[in-house]
């Protein structure tokens, strides 16, 4: 069974930075693209940022683009997300998520962890 566990999440103030981890238990975890979503209240959730199985190649969306870093520690079955200069528009709850590539992604989701930057 496959689990996808996120933290890292809190409050800040606009401006700040914050990293989100997500644990996965997949066994062969770095086969798999990684990403994150966000889901703020009453919209639809989001795509944030996703990862290939090597690290190689990174997208984002226009609107964390230069602000979000995606990473992973395979070894560590791990991926990042590092958020620099938080804005208010950023609090939401953050989703980690697997999928074979960045096109189906939305394999498994994490339970979330919130996110909240203060103006």
């Amino acid at each position: 069974q496959v689990q996808l566990v996120e933290s890292g999440g809190g409050l800040v103030q606009a401006g700040g930075s914050l990293r989100l981890s997500c644990v996965a238990s997949i066994r062969t975890f770095s086969a798999y693209t990684m990403g994150w979503f966000r889901q703020a209240p009453g919209k639809e959730r989001e795509f944030v940022a996703a990862i290939d199985w090597s690290g190689g190649n990174t997208y984002y969306a226009d609107s964390v683009k230069g602000r979000f870093t995606i990473s992973r520690d395979n070894a560590k079955n791990t991926v990042y997300l590092q958020m620099n200069s938080l804005k208010p528009e950023d609090t939401a709850v953050y989703f980690c998520t697997d999928g074979n590539r960045v096109q189906t992604l939305g394999l498994h989701w994490g339970q979330g962890t919130q996110v909240t930057v203060s103006s």
